[in-house]
Order: C-alpha cells, then sequence, then structure tokens
C-alpha cells in the first residue's frame, strides 16, 4: 500500500518510470493533506479562551476533517488501482469477435472506474474546502495560516483530480456519461474556487 510507505519511499516510486502513482494519487494525498490540517486546527482551538462560543461547531467540524483526511488517504492506492484496472483491460485477448467485444467493454468500464476515482477525489476536496471556509473567525487565530494552507492544499488536490478526470473523458464513448461528469466537474471547480478564494482573503486580511 502507498499509504504504508515512508515519504521518501513514495516519492521516489512516485519519480520513477512507473505509470503509476501519478498525479491522481497525488491529488488525494494534497487533499488529505489540508483535512488534517482542518483537523488540527480545530484541535488547537477546542476548549482554548475565547473560542467557547464556537464549541459546538468546533466539535462538528473535528470529526468531518478527521473523516475526510482517511477517505481521502484511501483514495491515495484506490486511483492507483483504478488505473491499473485499465491497463489490465488492455492486455485482455483479442484474438476472436467475442474477445474483442470482451475487451473493449472492459477498457470502457475501466475508463469509467478511472474517471469516478478523480471525481470523488475532487468532491471530498471541496469538502475540505468548504469545511475550511466554515472555520474562519472561529478557529485559533495563531493558526490562520495553517487554514490557509489547507485551503490551498485542497484545491490542489481539486484542480489535479479534475485533471485527471479530464484526461480520460476523450477514451468514453458513452456520450451522456461524458456530458454528466463535464458538468459536474464544473460545478465542482465554482465551488472549490469560490471557497479559496473566500479563505485566502481572510487569510491575507488577518495576517
Amino acid at each position: 500500500m502507498l499509504v504504508k510507505m515512508s515519504l521518501e519511499e513514495f516519492g521516489a516510486i512516485l519519480g520513477s518510470d512507473a505509470p503509476a502513482p501519478g498525479g491522481g494519487s497525488v491529488a488525494a494525498l494534497s487533499g488529505a493533506l489540508g483535512a488534517e490540517l482542518v483537523a488540527m486546527v480545530c484541535r488547537l482551538s477546542i476548549g482554548k479562551k475565547g473560542y467557547e462560543t464556537f464549541t459546538d461547531e468546533l466539535n462538528a467540524a473535528l470529526p468531518k476533517a478527521d473523516a475526510l483526511a482517511a477517505g481521502l488517504l484511501r483514495r491515495v492506492d484506490l486511483d492507483t488501482e483504478a488505473f491499473n484496472a485499465v491497463m489490465a483491460a488492455f492486455k485482455l485477448p483479442k484474438e476472436t469477435d467475442d474477445d474483442k467485444q470482451k475487451r473493449t467493454a472492459a477498457i470502457q468500464n475501466g475508463y469509467k472506474e478511472a474517471v469516478q476515482s478523480p471525481l470523488s477525489i475532487a468532491k471530498e476536496c471541496v469538502d475540505v474546502l468548504e469545511l475550511s471556509q466554515s472555520l474562519l473567525g472561529k478557529s485559533n487565530s495563531n493558526a490562520l495560516s495553517d487554514l490557509g494552507v489547507a485551503s490551498q492544499q485542497a484545491y490542489a488536490g481539486l484542480e489535479g483530480a479534475i485533471m485527471n478526470v479530464r484526461i480520460n473523458l476523450p477514451s468514453i464513448k458513452d456520450d451522456a456519461f461524458k456530458s454528466q461528469i463535464t458538468a459536474e466537474i464544473g460545478q465542482l471547480l465554482k465551488q472549490g474556487h469560490e471557497a479559496k478564494e473566500h479563505v485566502y482573503k481572510f487569510v491575507s486580511d488577518n495576517l
């Protein structure tokens, strides 16, 4: 499992000529780091003087941040597995017409899974961004820059995940599926960008 590697080990395999892990796994990791920072900000704020008014909100945000971090970390491996499934489909036999039909179907299903994986990463990165935004002015001011970094990491994960969606879409022949996904990623980018800009402005104005 990639997530069980040390940073040095992960970096070495990432920088090798292996086709996976790649950008999708890095996008998931980026989002997970953002979520962990949000969790840290919550823990540095709960029970601290001056933030008693926001105790309920911080207590509600903390398990969400922890769950997002855990989910995105799992996706570091899941995204690589989805890509490997596409590669496996291309290696299926194509000797007979039946072989060719089965191989084509497997490739198409593989590409759809390869789209759904980074799409899920993108959705969870948006959740991290919106959670970061919800804590503005309600969390430890000494950790304000950490909240800003959390937002930037999550946004990098969002954009990176969407790039991985887009690169696979042209290989899919199902036009209705492609239209649906295109609309979804457009909305996710809009939501994420708005949250990221809001956090960035607040952090910049208050540092």
